[in-house]
């Protein structure tokens, strides 16, 4: 009898452990979207991705573009989401992820992007990916923000943002990090800004086709044409030495000079001495 009961009672431990497990690793590393308080410490788009890591890494770069100085109420922006850094992706599987949260107003997926960005579970002040959406190759996503009704203040958006590198197992080897940034309402002008937050190191991943943009090839690109510009100018003094020649001493070209004739007259006098 006891032996049942320390056998009932093990059973209970293990799939207790197992329920932990799946809810904390399932939570964050959702690759269907996230959102909401999915690793007890708050919403995931504040808190963070903390069942990758307890901290934010700064070696993943947030990058939040379209953001207006000041908004006008009830008007669409649209902005871009980008997550630069991390693991490298494997673009056969999952490569990020993100949660978005906005104090006020309302979030939407942008023309073409339907499939890849959603409000998590409906509430359309939030925002994550899809699973379309975790297998973005250059980790970007397009979303709009709709302002809300005049005297609403000012505005916080919080993102946070995964990069995977697409095993589908949570741990370490994958990077988080977290942005939050503020606008006021007032009159605007039009103009939007860039913020991010990371280490700075925001240079773009390499092209997936294999060829060299030619903005980047800097000494190499300035020797090609100072080439190009020696072989013309060598071609053109060429050219002119061959049209003086032909042209310059030429008795039967009616256009020579009349001392070039005097003196071919004065030399064929000489002849018939």
């Amino acid at each position: 009898m006891l032996g049942e009961e320390k056998m009932a009672s093990r059973q209970k431990t293990l799939v207790l452990i197992l329920v932990t497990v799946f809810v904390a690793g399932s939570g964050e590393a959702l690759h269907t979207g996230v959102g909401g308080n999915a690793n007890g410490q708050g919403d995931v788009a504040l808190a963070g991705c903390t069942c990758h890591a307890e901290e934010p890494d700064n070696s993943v770069t947030v990058i939040l573009d379209g953001i207006p100085f000041h908004y006008s109420p009830q008007t669409t922006y649209e902005m871009k989401l980008q997550l630069i850094g991390g693991p490298q992706a494997d673009l056969e599987s999952y490569t990020a992820g993100f949660s978005m949260r906005v104090s006020s107003g309302s979030l939407e997926p942008s023309e073409g992007f339907e499939d890849l960005v959603q409000n998590w579970e409906d509430d359309r002040g939030t925002l994550t990916h899809t699973d379309a959406g975790s297998r973005t190759s250059d980790r970007t996503w397009m979303f709009r923000w709709v302002s809300p009704a005049e005297g609403s203040g000012t505005i916080d958006i919080m993102v946070a943002g995964n990069s995977v590198n697409g095993d589908m197992a949570p741990s370490s080897l994958d990077r988080w990090n977290r942005l939050t940034t503020s606008f006021d309402e007032g009159e605007d002008n039009g103009r939007t800004r860039t913020v991010f937050s990371g280490n700075g190191d925001i240079t773009p991943p390499a092209p997936m086709e294999d060829h060299t943009d030619l903005h980047h090839m800097g000494a190499k690109l300035l020797a090609h044409w100072l080439g190009l510009l020696g072989f013309g100018a060598v071609m053109l003094v060429i050219l002119f030495c061959g049209l003086f020649l032909r042209y310059g001493f030429s008795r039967h070209y009616e256009g020579r000079s009349n001392l070039l004739r005097l003196r071919i007259k004065h030399l064929r006098r000489g002849d018939q001495l």
